[in-house]
């Protein structure tokens, strides 16, 4: 029983108390920066022309950024119990985000083909992001009972969601000595919310000197999702659907 009980992996470490806010305050610097650049630079372009439902999906991931937050710093001060009262709201908000998430692109994708005339083959990664979001999240809510596989796969979750926020400054900052081609693309996407995946892993290895199975299998899907994206937006059999999806 002795040896059953050391080859578990330990649920907590004295440094989960800042780690895992410091990675969601890394989210928040993603975030900012990108949505706030490029909303800055419309503004200053084209005035705030945005549909309404642009300004709902900001409040609603504004929202669940805010929550995640409270969530994360209430197990920090010791507040479990309020932690799972607010579970039941973070579970209402990831179903909301569902539906919101695929809702503003297709609005959106419809808006510049009309306007611009861009094709809407970017919904592959917009809903494949809200794909591995529910993967993620609905399984980290699920195992909400235990603690070591709900707060991996939530936060890989969140990092998922965040992926937009670093597409838009700091991936593309990053990626400048990549040039072009296929990796290039796949960081211009994904780069600064993997690094953080792959971050919080090599946390795990300094602190517990192993991988917890579900961050394995979390990481896992996150990636194959995001190669889905990237071959769908090349795909000329999606590239029609999508035109469909917007009523094009």
């Amino acid at each position: 029983m002795a040896t059953l009980a050391s080859n578990r992996f330990p649920t907590r470490h004295d440094a989960d108390r800042n780690v895992f806010l410091i990675f969601i305050g890394l989210v928040w610097m993603g975030v900012i920066s990108g949505f706030g650049t490029d909303s800055f630079r419309h503004v200053s372009a084209h005035g705030l022309d945005y549909p309404w439902i642009v300004h709902v999906h900001a409040v609603s991931f504004v929202g669940w950024l805010t929550l995640f937050t409270i969530q994360a710093s209430l197990i920090r001060s010791g507040r479990p119990d309020l932690h799972r009262r607010l579970g039941i709201a973070g579970a209402v908000l990831a179903g909301w985000m569902l539906i919101i998430g695929p809702a503003t692109a297709i609005v959106v994708d419809a808006w510049h083909y009309k306007t611009n005339g861009e094709t809407p083959e970017f919904l592959s990664v917009q809903f494949t992001d809200m794909v591995a979001f529910a993967g993620l999240t609905g399984t980290g809510l699920l195992l909400r009972a235990n603690p070591a596989v709900h707060k991996r796969l939530m936060l890989l979750g969140l990092l998922d969601l965040s992926d937009a926020g670093f597409a838009r400054y700091l991936n593309g900052l990053a990626i400048i000595p990549l040039g072009q081609g296929g990796v290039a693309e796949f960081a211009s996407l994904y780069l600064g919310s993997d690094l953080l995946a792959l971050a919080f892993g090599a946390y795990d290895l300094a602190t517990r000197r192993r991988l917890h199975p579900f961050y394995i299998a979390g990481l896992a899907w996150m990636f194959a999702v995001q190669l889905l994206a990237l071959f769908l937006f090349h795909s000329e059999t999606w590239k029609a659907i999508s035109l469909r999806l917007i009523g094009a």
